[in-house]
């Protein structure tokens, strides 16, 4: 199969990792966290506590809803703390790759993994107790799945359309891992798995699974993007999305060989003198990623925003935070708040990256260097067609918006609320005239709908 993605836009950023061949540079860090907010849909409950030894694939927390579905360690080491918020929030469960054990493991962790497990098929147990269930993503919601509910198909996406994404290479020992993960998850889904891929990823075809040849720019790398294009989902259907890295963790799984936890992760931003990739787990501290030798003398003395992630979903961590789901990404560039900048938003600077044609930089072919300022306060909400340009899905975004905005389930559901998730809102934020944050509308307008028809 093949699809064409018209809609959408490349951002021409500087920064990206130049493909030179080299192999990947692996990162070990000392000190590897866990963020419980990084798995949508689950209310955790922790079963480590400070000083106790785990190994990599040990349990560290469980799904209150569902005790089958854990988030384990990716590492060997001692749960060096688990740091809690207001109201005793699980903030994130940190693990010391160097410390000495000094507690046994809480009763909780037994109790818990005693509790009957459901689960729709023996696979999806299995998924959920490996601790690979929580790096899959379900429509609608963009949730965790619910292991109990069988999907109608599985989406994996074999590339990252994200600004400054490094390119993702497989190689010819990969193949067997896939062909053992296809057939694995063939039998967790009544339908079929579909692999979405693009030419310049060496992505064999996989016997049992479905390939489709994606062409397009970004959000064409958007695994929900390439459900609405393939066979979008319905009202009471459930697909699953995945990337073809943890497509590989589960083909180690269903060969029944330990699971490892590293993959390539892109170290890309304009304020970096060598954007490389790293190999690395979940988790790894961003102070071992980004090096201070490795930031450009000319924006050594700048405030930097360091994001966990691209420049439009990730997260802002700081250079004292830890590498977020999902896991693949990592963009420095410059704060902007200690800039001193002529007419502010309004200049008409060449050096502006925009995407309307009122500014220079519209028509200039060349790199940019943008920072993290919103440039511009919110207002009204302007009907321009922006997101309809940068959306290619078969919805009205903008009234889809309106509709989320005003907490009108009926239109949210007539108008696609089940097809959408936040990151492809993300481009059409990054555009909006209106400054407006799409993403955090679409996650209320996700979590209310989940709140009311569940």
């Amino acid at each position: 199969m093949e699809i064409r993605i018209r809609k959408g836009a490349d951002l021409p950023v500087a920064g990206a990792v130049a493909d030179s061949g080299d192999a990947p540079v692996k990162v070990a860090s000392r000190f590897v966290a866990l963020v419980p907010d990084d798995f949508e849909g689950l209310t955790l409950k922790v079963d480590v506590q400070a000083g106790q030894a785990v190994k990599a694939g040990t349990p560290l927390m469980h799904c209150k809803a569902n005790a089958s579905v854990k988030v384990v360690s990716p590492v060997d080491g001692v749960v060096a703390e688990v740091v809690r918020g207001e109201r005793r929030k699980v903030l994130r469960v940190v693990i010391d790759t160097e410390g000495t054990a000094t507690a046994d493991a809480p009763a909780t962790a037994a109790a818990a993994a005693v509790e009957t497990p459901q689960a729709a098929t023996p696979e999806a147990l299995k998924l959920a107790q490996s601790g690979l269930l929580v790096m899959v993503r379900q429509l609608p919601y963009d949730i965790v799945p619910d292991p109990s509910v069988m999907p109608r198909d599985i989406f994996v996406t074999a590339f990252d359309s994200a600004p400054l994404a490094g390119a993702w290479k497989f190689g010819p020992d990969d193949k067997a891992r896939f062909d053992a993960a296809v057939d694995f998850l063939g039998k967790a889904t009544h339908g079929k798995v579909y692999i979405s891929r693009r030419d310049a990823v060496q992505m064999p075809d996989i016997a049992g699974a479905e390939m489709v040849d994606v062409r397009g720019p970004h959000p064409a790398g958007l695994p929900s993007v390439q459900v609405a294009n393939i066979k979008p989902v319905n009202k009471g259907e459930t697909v699953w999305m995945l990337d073809a890295y943890t497509l590989l963790k589960i083909g180690s799984l269903a060969q029944g060989k330990p699971v490892s936890w590293e993959q390539p992760v892109a170290v890309t931003g304009s304020c970096l003198r060598r954007p490389y990739i790293a190999q690395c787990v979940p988790g790894t501290a961003i102070g071992t990623l980004v090096k201070a030798d490795n930031i450009n003398e000319a924006d050594a003395a700048l405030h930097r925003r360091v994001i966990s992630g691209n420049i439009l979903t990730g997260h802002a961590v700081g250079e004292d935070g830890f590498l977020r789901y999902p896991y693949t990404q990592v963009t420095v560039i410059p704060e902007g708040d200690d800039s001193d900048e002529f007419m502010g938003w309004a200049s008409f600077s060449p050096k502006k990256m925009s995407m309307s044609p009122s500014f220079p930089g519209f028509f200039l072919k060349r790199l940019f260097k943008p920072d993290a300022r919103v440039r511009g306060g919110r207002r009204a909400m302007i009907m321009s067609g922006i997101y309809e340009n940068l959306i290619p899905m078969d919805i009205m975004p903008e009234f889809l918006i309106k509709a989320i905005r005003s907490g009108n389930i009926d239109d949210m559901e007539k108008l696609g609320i089940y097809e959408v998730t936040p990151a492809d809102f993300a481009l059409a934020e990054y555009a909006d005239s209106s400054k407006l944050p799409l993403q955090a509308i679409v996650r209320g307008g996700l979590d209310l709908m989940r709140k009311e028809t569940e």
